[in-house]
């Protein structure tokens, strides 16, 4: 199957949203915020001023949205470097295993590499995504064990 990557652009905004509860529920949310919420957020995310992110969508060969790749760039990285985040990174169950994920992949390497003063490509996974950990290492990117990810939610004291 034919697939178009492309960035995000405001007339995706809808179409966005309506992934994400996808993505949510791919990763076992049994509830989701409500769509108009979800438009408002990905609007500020992607299109506010300043974008907070920014995401690669693709396309199938019928113009549906089929996955995505969010991210954003972090400073610093290495020394006074910055590095292109990757905070999510979906395909489409219909589509997985076709190598669409890998050309997701290889567009932010190039994204990033375009950059002036971009170091590197970063991103994480869940330990317990065996999937996921076997797409990463197919593609020949080992493991980083040097990190603890901490997590506090905003709205708790």
């Amino acid at each position: 199957m034919t697939v178009t990557i492309r960035p995000a652009e405001k007339r995706d905004i809808l179409a966005v949203a309506e992934l994400i509860e996808e993505i949510e529920r791919f990763y076992g949310s049994t509830e989701v915020q409500p769509l108009d919420e979800r438009e408002s957020q990905v609007e500020e995310a992607l299109f506010g001023s300043p974008p907070m992110a920014s995401a690669l969508l693709v396309e199938d060969e019928s113009g549906d949205l089929v996955g995505l790749a969010a991210y954003s760039f972090l400073w610093p990285a290495a020394g006074s470097s910055h590095s292109l985040f990757l905070k999510e990174l979906y395909v489409r169950d219909t589509l997985r295993r076709q190598g669409v994920g890998a050309q997701l992949m290889s567009e932010l390497r190039t994204l990033a590499a375009s950059r002036s003063g971009c170091s590197r490509v970063e991103w994480m996974t869940d330990r317990d995504n065996p999937g996921a950990r076997a797409f990463y290492k197919s593609l020949g990117f080992t493991e980083f064990d040097g990190k603890i990810v901490y997590r506090v939610d905003t709205n708790t004291a």
